[in-house]
């Protein structure tokens, strides 16, 4: 079976910044993995202005945190996991989350839907537009 990716900013709050949000198949990983509390990436990291980003994946596999507890990761460890392309597919495997038995399963992408939505949540750059102190909201790609 092959997963959907969608990429979404949350707004800063009291406590993060812009933080990133992972939903495979309209689920969200990475907050079940981290508690409550925890985090995702900061989106100024993972989704740079000059278009690096630890998301970009090649058949050279690295891993890659997407995540930390409330207690911060070095206490109880981050979430990360290994991203390795594969012909036309990314996968992601080998979790190491900092609860024991809270790492998500492995899921497989097709690439060019991959590809697609990294470019869109690298180019939509709405999290970084504040005036008067308004948070604006999600984009309408967000939405959907």
């Amino acid at each position: 079976m092959v997963n959907r990716l969608r990429i979404s900013a949350l707004p800063p709050g009291p406590r993060w910044a812009t933080q990133l949000q992972f939903w495979v198949d309209d689920e969200e990983v990475v907050a079940d993995a981290v508690g409550e509390g925890g985090r995702g990436p900061f989106a100024h990291e993972a989704l740079a202005v000059d278009g690096h980003s630890p998301l970009w994946v090649t058949s050279e596999g690295r891993r890659v945190v997407l995540g930390e507890p409330e207690c911060r990761g070095e206490c109880c460890g981050y979430l990360s996991v290994f991203m390795q392309r594969q012909g036309g597919i990314v996968e992601w495997s080998d979790w190491q989350a900092p609860y024991v038995g809270m790492a998500p399963p492995a899921f497989h992408f097709d690439a060019d839907q991959y590809d697609a939505e990294v470019a869109r949540a690298l180019a939509d750059r709405w999290w970084e537009v504040y005036t008067d102190g308004a948070v604006p909201g999600p984009s309408e790609a967000d939405q959907r």
